[in-house]
């Protein structure tokens, strides 16, 4: 039986990172990993476990979130679906390269330093906002497939929905940001649809899960933060269309550094 308390907490959790997905089209992974791991660790689940768990839940809650948060992007037709079509099988190659290969070898610990790290300098892009040349355009199908593996093997590594690279990658190609967003939502989905079927199968023989665990993935954790997810991720889909995306981003960059921080010290002060 789950402590109330914990449930009251990863439903709030799942309800600013729900908004957060369709706000920013970033899925929620790099605000879900940090806190995850803290839960994970308060019910005595080892240090280096509680990081791969956390990754691996934070990226099954991002399959209910996408389909939420993009079916909202679509009605408004922001969706380049031609890019998603493009960016998928990478996606999905890359994915299961990090998840059922890389992942299972790393230890948690290298894993949170290199989600602190990857998430503090997604921030610093975050914050900066620098602005892409006129000219560029995204690559053909072929640099779009091997967009696509990048994006997806990172994702697999750090638990997020793809967004902290590929909203950068899209708007760096001069696709507008609000279409960058939708798009990211919608490829949140084969992201991690790819990333976990590897956590599952890569878990199934691991010691020392706690109960109700799926390989890697925690069912308690992801039923709650799914459930609480999909309600205000259309409303934050909804959002990103009336208020200053830009700014917003800049607020919640600092926020990324800050988490960044707590888990560059978890996997530092690790053992």
């Amino acid at each position: 039986m789950i402590d109330p308390l914990l449930l009251a907490q990863l439903a709030a959790l799942g309800l600013c990172t729900g908004f957060l997905a369709g706000l920013l089209g970033i899925g929620g992974g790099m605000l879900l990993v940090p806190f995850l791991t803290y839960f994970l660790g308060q019910r005595m689940v080892a240090p280096d476990l509680a990081v791969k768990m956390a990754i691996a839940t934070s990226m099954a809650t991002i399959m209910f979130t996408s389909i939420s948060s993009v079916r909202a992007h679509h009605k408004r037709g922001a969706v380049r679906w031609d890019l998603v079509l493009r960016l998928a099988p990478g996606i999905a190659l890359g994915g299961l390269l990090a998840s059922l290969g890389v992942f299972a070898l790393l230890k948690g610990r290298f894993l949170a330093l290199f989600f602190g790290l990857f998430v503090g300098f997604s921030a610093f892009q975050m914050y900066k906002g620098s602005k892409p040349a006129p000219a560029r355009q995204m690559p053909g199908t072929a640099g779009q497939a091997a967009a696509g593996g990048v994006i997806g093997f990172l994702s697999g590594l750090v638990g997020a929905g793809g967004g902290f690279v590929s909203v950068p990658f899209m708007t760096w190609c001069n696709v507008p940001i609000h279409t960058a967003v939708a798009t990211s939502a919608a490829l949140g989905f084969p992201i991690a649809l790819a990333n976990v079927i590897g956590y599952v199968l890569g878990g199934q023989s691991v010691s020392g899960l706690p109960p109700a665990s799926l390989g890697y993935v925690w069912l308690p954790g992801l039923a709650a933060i799914a459930a609480c997810s999909v309600l205000t991720a259309p409303l934050g889909a909804r959002a990103a269309h009336a208020l200053p995306v830009q700014q917003l981003k800049r607020v919640f960059a600092g926020l990324l550094m800050c988490l960044a921080l707590y888990m560059l010290w978890k996997g530092w002060t690790a053992a």
